[in-house]
Formats: C-alpha cells, structure tokens, sequence
C-alpha cells in the first residue's frame, strides 16, 4: 500500500479552523501521532520530552513538599473497587475490564486503572498504624485508563493519558488542608513560569467537584477559542476514604483515629494548553524552559566545499558556546534541505529561537538571531554569545507570558445581566454573581452550556449582589465557562 502524501505546513487557520488546526499542529510538530487503537495517541520524542522537562519540575518542587515518587500496578479487582462504591460509580461507565487471563476466565474481574485510590488506599492502610507514620506523601507518574465515548482529541480528550496523582495522608484536617493549597499553588506556578499559560485558582462548587472529595481546588485557563480547560486538581478528601479503607493511626497516646486525607493531580492536557495557547498559523511556538530544541543553528552556505567547512566550523563554535550555557541546541546540517525549508521546519516545530550563520556572518564573527513567537531579528557576535542567548530565551519566556495573559484578560468578562451572559458563554471566561443554589447552577448549563469553572480564591461578593440566574441575594462570583 503507498503512503499517502502529506501536505508540508499547516494548511488550516488557528482562526477559523481551530480544531482542525490544532490536530494538524500535534501531528506535523511530530509532537505526538494517532495510535491503531481508537482513542489513543503515541507519543513522539519531542511530545515526551516536554512531559520529561514537566516532570523534572514538578518532582523538585514536590521534593520540597516533602514528597516521594512511588509505583501502582494497573489492575485493580472489582471486589476492591466496590468498598467504595459511591467514588467508583462516577468512573464505571468509562472503566476498561479484564476478564480472561488468556483462555481462562478471571473470577474477579480487574479493572485497569481509571484513578488510583482505591489501590493507594488499600496499601495505605497497611503501611500507616502509628502517629510516627505520617505524614505520608507519595506521588506516582503513571497512566490512566477510560474509555473516553465523547469525540477525542489528542492530549486533551483520549482513552489513556499521561498524567501524576499524589495522595498524602495526615494526622490533623489542618496539616491536610495546608496540604491541598500547597499543592494548587506549585500547580499554578509551574504552568505559568514553565509553560507561560495564566491560570484562575480557586474552588469547585459542589456540583463540579471530585467526587468522594469534600472541596476540590482547580486551576483553569481560558483557550483560544473561548473554550476553558481545567489545568490541575487539588481534592481534600478529609475522612471520606480513611473510614472505607481503614486507614487510621494511634496516636502518641495510643488512641486510633482515621486519618485526614488529599488527593492532586495533572495531566498531559498542559501539553495540549500549551499548544493552543502559544502556536500560530505557522505551528508550534513553545516557550523556552520546556522547548526540547531551545536554539537551532541554521549554516547556510553555497555549494562550495571550502565555504562550507568555514560555515559549519564557526556553527560548531557557536553550538559549544551555548552548550556550556546549559541551552538546549541542535544544528542542521542536512544538505538536502535549502535554508528556506529548514526556517520553516523550524518555525513548524516552534524552536524559540534560530541562529543563522552565512559567509559573511563568520567573517564578522557574529550571527543572526530569530526570534520564533514575535519574528524579531537581531544581530549578535559570537563573543559572549552564550550568556547572550541564555538572556533572550528568558526574555522570550518572559514575552509569551505576558502575551498570553493580555489575551487572557481580554478574553474575561463581567456581566450583570443574563442576556448578557448567555451571549458572552463561549467566547471567554464569564465572571458573574450566582446565588449558591445548584438549581441555578444546573439552569445555566442547561440553558448556556457553561459551567462554573472556578469559584476564585479571596473574592468577596459585592453588598447588594445579585444572582445572574434567579435575582436572588449573591454568595459568591464564579468564573463559569463553555470546556473541553
């Protein structure tokens, strides 16, 4: 069978096609591909490599919440599932099952992993019998199963997904709760300062929260397209699954008590907010600390042998300077491919920043430097030239942020009115007074398709508000919004 010929470039509009633009920027940025199986993607090395450079990030500021890295198996009984039915029951539906160990039928069917807690809790209470036990703060980087029945999309709707759950276990509900916040906000920093996307923190409502938990903290960012995207969750579970799961502890005068319990987590969706938030019309543009290439050398040079070994000599003196400056670089140094072609590629796999080297730039021991997310070109000798570029990149993150949040902040809006409301659902993120009434909550989605995405931290309700849905007395003013 001949392979079908794949068209070179984005060929769809961020603007009027966002969908079909994002799918062919996954796929032509060789971030990740299709799998034979419906609803799963592979990941390619540079999808990976910015999960890896996730990850590195998130383990040293777990590090310094104290907590370590652990391993789950991915089957779980169902006879184990069932001590808490309530929690599962909100996952059934999705759940893939093990019936047969080759021809044999399993007694016990198994599940495969849907979330861990069931699993987790199980060993937690064989590891944690005494007040010297804790806390006990475990996270595991592992992969999550469910069988996604809405229309898929690669990193951000698929039947198995990256992701990392943490669960800790604590004495006090304060030492618990600490706990929760402490993790929303390296969620929160992470995203902004690695990924340069602007998040809302805040709570769930009731209705919106993780089930078994007794208050979820999210954090959420508004897309492109209007559409918001939950960005990590930070649940504080109390007793809810101590009690089921008998995780308890004598104290230090030999008194059993259940323990306090959270749950937190985040997924390979970073990658895909991180896709739609910075790339354009020419594909990727990624932000620096986690770009897997932050600096690509381009030598261009005639077809002239002596020209080319001067040219790709100066670019092999200016890899190793950035090199000892700790940036990422790669040189290309296909002959097959015109420097043309090569920006392009480049520019489709949004490498921050591009440093062209031509006869005349080694003559005058300098480069051009090309900056991916604004187009700005400057000329730099080659004489510090580490240092120099290590500045610039953190520029670059520095202007992605600040870009993304002014695009943000346009896309915010406060409303008082419900006609007004219903025409903003959509196009934004919606801050508006609600009552605290689920009735009202569940009148809205019904009616707009939004949903309170985060009720934020520290805001107070205005004296005199009142509810956008019922005109009743306000209790607080989410952020509501269309998701994915």
């Amino acid at each position: 069978m001949e392979k079908q010929t794949v068209e070179i470039g984005i060929t769809a509009s961020k603007e009027t096609d966002f969908s079909e633009w994002y799918i062919q920027t996954v796929q032509k940025a060789e971030l990740a591909d299709y799998a034979p199986v419906k609803g799963l993607i592979v990941l390619r090395p540079d999808g990976y490599a910015i999960w890896e450079s996730l990850q590195e990030t998130f383990n040293r500021r777990f590090a310094r919440e104290g907590v370590r890295n652990g391993f789950l198996p991915v089957l779980i009984p169902e006879s184990l599932l069932g001590r808490e039915k309530e929690h599962f029951a909100g996952f059934n539906p999705e759940v893939f099952w093990v019936t047969h160990s080759g021809n044999s039928e399993l007694g016990d069917r198994l599940a495969l992993r849907p979330t861990s807690e069931t699993l987790a809790y199980t060993m937690y209470s064989k590891w944690v019998q005494s007040w010297r036990d804790l806390p006990l703060k475990i996270n595991f980087w592992n992969t999550a199963l469910r069988s996604e029945i809405k229309a898929t999309k690669p990193f951000l709707r698929t039947s198995e997904f990256l992701w990392q759950e943490g669960h800790t276990v604590h004495a006090t509900k304060e030492e618990a709760e600490r706990q929760v916040h402490a993790m929303l906000d390296i969620y929160r920093e992470t995203v902004e300062q690695e990924l340069a996307i602007p998040v809302i923190s805040g709570a769930k409502s009731e209705r919106e929260k993780f089930v078994g938990a007794e208050y979820t903290m999210a954090i959420e960012s508004i897309m492109p397209d209007g559409k918001a995207l939950q960005m990590g969750t930070s649940h504080f579970l109390a007793q809810n699954f101590s009690k089921p799961f008998d995780v308890k502890f004598a104290d230090r005068d030999n008194v059993e008590h259940y323990a306090w319990q959270t749950s937190w987590g985040v997924s390979w969706r970073l990658i895909g907010a991180m896709i739609m938030t910075h790339g354009d019309d020419r594909g990727m543009s990624m932000p620096p600390r986690v770009a897997p290439v932050q600096a690509v050398i381009v030598p261009i040079y005639r077809n002239d042998k002596r020209q080319r070994d001067d040219v790709m000599s100066a670019a092999s003196e200016v890899r190793e300077a950035l090199e000892s400056e700790g940036v990422r670089v790669h040189v290309d140094d296909r002959d097959d491919a015109t420097p043309g072609f090569k920006f392009n590629d480049w520019e489709l796999k949004g490498v921050p920043l591009r440093i062209e080297i031509g006869p005349r730039d080694v003559e005058s021991r300098s480069v051009v430097a090309v900056r991916r997310h604004d187009g700005r070109k400057e000329s730099m000798g080659v004489k510090d030239l580490g240092p120099a570029v290590r500045g610039v990149l953190e520029e670059i993150q520095e202007a992605m942020l600040q870009k993304a949040r002014e695009k943000a902040a346009g896309m915010t809006f406060d409303v008082s009115e419900y006609a007004g409301f219903k025409e903003r659902c959509g196009t934004g993120f919606v801050r508006a007074v609600w009552c605290g009434d689920e009735k009202c909550e569940e009148s809205i989605k019904e009616e707009t398709g939004a949903e309170i995405r985060v009720i934020p931290l520290g805001e107070e309700k205005e004296q005199g508000s009142i509810c956008i849905r019922c005109g009743g007395q306000g209790l607080s003013t989410p952020i509501f919004a269309k998701g994915y």
